[in-house]
């Protein structure tokens, strides 16, 4: 039965261990990153291990494939995309120009991924920039205007979802006002709920409808002093189930980062305490995957329900799309801009 986490893996194919693994612990969905990713063909192969390990032909793959720094899929064997904030740039100049750009730039992606077999990509970023925002969102942020991010997030939903790839908002309830990076320690925000309700959380609530999202490993002091939102029921249940009016399912962010406090098993039982319908997990390392195997329940009740609408999401893609001529309108859109 299917359990209620994402897994890593360690390389460019599964091993006989991560096999038996998968086979015997049934993750919901696997996640690669640039350690398991050289060629399309391997690619191709190492998804199709994992399908056939978990017995399910339709299991969900991620990966982050943003464009910019965070592009796990590089040349020479697919092309290079530009950050989110190249969109935001352009929205600002001519607003029909950043929309088209940052849907078919989505569209492209998602048919990069398609033809490999990875049906998720964790974007887009719904975090509003500002002046103090950490590097390690930096680019990847649309901008600094929150209205600007829903647009363009949407716009980028779309383009994914046509490609047959279903998209990840994230991170809730907003990563913006992070000064330090939370891959390394734990972030504190302190600004007022008011603040956060009006600037940070309303792209997120303005995209709601959309059926997966990830959690942020922050510390909003003015809502829990205690706990990061990963693994605050206050946050969980009163801001993003509540203010924000997400029902979809909600997954963790890598809970292997350093934000976290605790061993991997006090991690993952605090995180589905909060309320996270999945803990992801993305280092490779097999005794981490087989703490968080231990403690993760069965997917069920509305934690299953939430997973099956995600996945009842995807759709195939149309038969007529022109990959090429999509290239040469995106980078007609896109002009100079660097990627």
């Amino acid at each position: 039965m299917t359990k209620a986490f994402i897994s890593g893996c360690a390389g460019l194919s599964l091993t006989p261990a991560e096999i038996d693994f998968f086979s015997s612990e049934d993750p919901w969905g696997l996640i690669l990153f640039r350690r398991n990713c050289e060629t399309p063909e391997q690619i191709s192969e190492l998804v199709q291990s994992f399908l056939e390990a978990v017995g399910r032909s339709n299991a969900p793959v991620l990966i982050d494939q943003e464009g910019g720094r965070v592009q796990r899929l590089r040349p020479p064997h697919w092309p290079k995309y530009p950050p989110q904030k190249v969109f935001g740039d352009l929205f600002r100049a001519d607003p029909a120009r950043g929309l088209n750009a940052a849907r078919i730039g989505a569209r492209l992606i998602a048919h990069d991924l398609y033809n490999l077999g990875i049906n998720v990509d964790c974007l887009p970023l719904l975090d509003v920039a500002f002046a103090e925002t950490v590097d390690a969102i930096g680019d990847r942020a649309y901008g600094t205007d929150a209205k600007t991010v829903a647009e363009l997030g949407r716009e980028t939903c779309k383009g994914l979802l046509a490609g047959g790839v279903l998209p990840v908002l994230k991170h809730l309830p907003g990563h913006g006002r992070a000064v330090v990076d939370s891959h390394l320690e734990l972030p504190k925000v302190t600004a007022e709920r008011a603040d956060l309700d009006s600037v940070d959380f309303m792209p997120f609530k303005a995209l709601a409808t959309y059926p997966l999202a990830m959690t942020a490993h922050i510390l909003f002091s003015q809502i829990d002093p205690t706990a990061p939102a990963t693994q605050s029921r206050e946050i969980i249940e009163a801001v993003i189930r509540g203010k924000m009016g997400f029902d979809g399912c909600l997954m963790s962010d890598d809970i292997s980062m350093k934000a976290l406090g605790g061993d991997m098993r006090e991690r993952c039982s605090a995180t589905f305490g909060a309320g996270c319908d999945l803990v992801l997990h993305c280092n490779g390392e097999m005794d981490q995957m087989e703490a968080v195997a231990d403690v993760a329940p069965v997917l069920s009740g509305l934690a299953e329900l939430r997973c099956a609408k995600a996945l009842a999401a995807l759709r195939v893609p149309d038969e007529d799309f022109d990959v090429d001529a999509a290239r040469a309108e995106f980078q007609m859109l896109i002009g100079e801009a660097s990627v």
